[in-house]
């Protein structure tokens, strides 16, 4: 689950995502040495697979915490490693040298990647739904896309999924960025709304708008459309080689059916959940962490399942149109086939 910072998880930012929330739970010391130790999540003798979970230890990473303790690798009989990358790691790296077999990252990112040779397929979509949103003041005017027209509009900056969600509003509501005045402030979200330096910031629904609330900010998010036009975008996921799908196929589906488990299991008992990722995440014993997890996963919960109430579902037709838009927006180095991105049939059979 992740209440992603894309932004906070490679050089500019996480992923988690990127990069990533809660990082009010855990000091960055310790979280950048936890980073560095790889967890082992599964049977000793088991096939050995290596998960690639991005910068910082936090809830968000809890489907995997679960499904680890809980003993749904060992049962599928995989040793698995949780791996959280270094801060200056590239997000694909590992990956690409073979030091990791699955990434967990955005569908946007996995494309920009394959425009860059790296040969990375979508086997399961965690965020059903876009976890991206303008933030507004509850008694802001700004209620639809179209109304961003003028407005002072904060993002992080111009990279990941906050900044991809920031153009796929715009082109919602018939605009382009020369009809917004955007601008870059950083991590600042908090700050620059509250201080009335713009009308409204790019945040992630399950992270910003949960610290707004904790602050004691009344907030609303607007948040793309999923009716029949559908997201432009496809959130995070998890993503492997094709080599690598080749070669282990089996050992592939048995770790994505156990992730899911996992994820279910998180969703369906999320006071367990934090509990069992206490292991994980540094300083997730007190009492305003615990909040804030239990806050963060109650919102999460609700983005990872589709309209049919299906987990890790992969849908064909939002990868066409994210491809088509990311071309359009001038975010791919070059054309990507979508069909070549993705793979269902790793997924659990019905």
């Amino acid at each position: 689950m992740r209440f992603v910072q894309t932004s906070m998880r490679r050089a500019h930012r996480p992923r988690v995502t990127g990069a990533a929330a809660l990082a009010s739970a855990v000091a960055l010391a310790t979280l950048t040495s936890c980073a560095e130790e790889p967890e082992n999540a599964g049977a000793k003798g088991g096939a050995g697979i290596t998960v690639g979970l991005t910068y910082t230890p936090n809830i968000q990473f809890s489907p995997f915490y679960v499904a680890a303790e809980k003993g749904y690798y060992k049962d599928a009989g995989l040793n698995v490693t949780l791996r959280h990358h270094g801060a200056a790691e590239d997000l694909f790296g590992a990956l690409t040298s073979g030091k990791e077999d699955v990434i967990y990252a955005g569908g946007d990112e996995m494309l920009q990647a394959r425009a860059k040779n790296v040969p990375v397929v979508d086997i399961a979509t965690f965020y059903q739904k876009y976890p991206v949103g303008l933030i507004v003041p509850k008694e802001s005017d700004i209620r639809t896309p179209a109304d961003l027209k003028g407005r002072k509009i904060g993002t992080p900056g111009a990279f990941g999924e906050t900044y991809f969600g920031l153009l796929a509003l715009l082109k919602e509501g018939g605009l382009s960025t020369k009809d917004a005045k955007v601008q870059n402030i950083g991590f600042t979200q908090q700050a620059a709304l509250t201080g009335n330096k713009v009308e409204g910031v790019m945040g992630y629904l399950n992270n910003d708008a949960v610290s707004f609330r904790e602050a004691g900010k009344a907030v609303r998010s607007i948040t793309l459309n999923s009716g029949s036009a559908g997201d432009h975008l496809v959130g995070v996921g998890l993503g492997a080689k094709k080599k690598t799908l080749d070669k282990r196929g089996d050992d592939i589906k048995k770790f994505v059916d156990a992730s899911l488990r996992g994820l279910r299991y998180a969703i369906d008992h999320q006071d367990e959940a934090i509990e069992l990722s206490e292991k994980y995440v540094p300083g997730l014993r007190g009492e305003k962490q615990r909040n804030n997890a239990r806050a963060v996963l109650k919102a999460t919960a609700p983005l990872m399942k589709n309209d049919q109430g299906e987990l890790g579902a992969i849908d064909p037709q939002t990868w066409t149109r994210m491809a088509d838009f990311m071309y359009d927006q001038g975010l791919l180095e070059k054309t990507v086939t979508p069909e070549d991105a993705y793979d269902t049939s790793y997924l659990p059979k019905s």
